[in-house]
């Protein structure tokens, strides 16, 4: 069984999708499996890694383009957004790939990726079968048109099924984690961000904009915190990747929040698990999810964590944690107070946190299920192989 492994932002972009493809590709390779990892970024780092070029979103030529394309045009050939070019552009190069390495299946999140190499397995110019990551909210009437989808929580499984969109051949298999990396033992880096040692510190890991992850509900909630608990010696950070809004909020919640506010826009992921341990609370503030790494990661430290309540959140932080109704005001800063004035609480939560996750989202329990899966799609009806390549695939970079 040949495996592939894609994201087209991998390399250049820090959200969930992109780590996951990561570890994933990692952990595949650790167990044996014959797997390629094709990212749109980035040196190669190992010998089972493929950098593929592709026009990226927010790169100068792909803003260009967007603006020269006809509107209507661009949405009918499914151009519309830079993220749509970025996975449209890569398609091209990785279908030469998937090829030339004979690849039997592709697994990512990139949802306009998985329907081109799709179309192209049932035109026969590649074998591949192709299995969705869904993490990216896509409607039912795109899922239905895909033969293979990895629902990240029996919950969204559910939904799709009650809107019509399901096959037999969907499945629900959670995102996981690697509780040796994410632990709450460990070097922090509160000295580094200019935090005391002594401080109460309340974190995230989202993109840093408004609009679902609601940053800006935070720091108006964090603000109130220290409105009514100024002797509350409280911190807030924020990590997160770039997007077009980051700047401005930065600059909003540094004036709201002066120095009581740090913002690591774009840290990186490799040491994503020092900053969870300077942490004594994470929050995450957006009403719906379909699976985020980071609260994985978040309660594999050992971190209480608070929840909008959603099946989903609630599902993944168990006992761990509090789901409270993030859409009311106020509702964040009253809990964040309770919980960080109670440390004892705060313990007891941390670790049914860790608990929990490890034994519900470990990484060796779930990528089994993942193989498996992969095993249960190359079996099901098996058709014929016939395709053409496309051309030459070289190791390391594709052009």
């Amino acid at each position: 069984m040949r495996i592939a492994i894609a994201s087209t932002g991998l390399g250049h972009v820090n959200r969930g999708i992109e780590a996951w493809a990561a570890d994933l590709g990692r952990l595949l390779a650790d167990r044996a499996a014959d797997v390629r990892l094709y990212k749109g970024a980035g040196p190669a780092k190992s010998g089972s890694e493929r950098t593929i070029g592709c026009w990226k979103r927010g790169d100068a030529r792909t803003e260009r383009f967007l603006k020269l394309m006809p509107r209507w045009m661009a949405w009918r050939l499914g151009l519309g957004t830079g993220y749509e070019v970025e996975q449209t552009t890569f398609a091209v190069r990785l279908l030469r790939c998937l090829a030339q390495d004979q690849a039997d299946l592709l697994h990512t999140q990139d949802p306009q990726l998985a329907m081109i190499v799709q179309r192209a397995n049932r035109l026969g110019i590649v074998k591949t079968r192709v299995i969705l990551g869904h993490g990216t909210e896509e409607p039912p009437e795109f899922l239905r048109r895909l033969d293979y989808v990895q629902h990240l929580a029996p919950w969204h499984l559910e939904e799709a099924r009650r809107a019509g969109a399901w096959k037999p051949t969907w499945t629900a298999i959670p995102n996981f984690i690697d509780p040796q990396c994410f632990t709450p033992v460990g070097n922090n880096i509160r000295a580094e961000l200019g935090i005391p040692e002594q401080a109460l510190v309340v974190l995230t890991a989202a993109a840093i904009k408004r609009q679902h992850k609601r940053i800006d509900y935070l720091v108006e909630e964090f603000a109130h915190l220290r409105d009514v608990q100024p002797d509350l010696p409280v911190w807030l950070v924020i990590a997160g990747g770039w997007e077009s809004q980051t700047d401005e909020l930065v600059q909003w919640g540094r004036t709201k929040l002066g120095d009581r506010v740090r913002f690591l826009v774009r840290f990186p992921r490799h040491r994503m698990a020092d900053l969870y341990r300077s942490a004594d609370v994470f929050a995450l503030c957006s009403l719906k999810e379909m699976m985020p790494i980071a609260l994985l990661e978040a309660a594999a430290s050992g971190l209480p964590c608070i929840v909008h309540r959603h099946p989903v959140a609630e599902w993944m932080i168990g006992p761990g944690g509090k789901a409270i109704d993030m859409a009311d005001r106020g509702a964040l800063s009253g809990t964040l107070a309770a919980l960080l004035i109670d440390g004892a609480e705060r313990a007891k939560l941390g670790a049914s946190s860790r608990q929990h996750c490890i034994e519900n989202f470990g990484h060796n329990r779930v990528v089994t299920r993942i193989l498996d899966y992969y095993k249960f799609v190359l079996a099901w009806r098996a058709t014929g192989t016939g395709f053409r390549p496309l051309g030459e695939c070289k190791s390391g970079k594709v052009s």
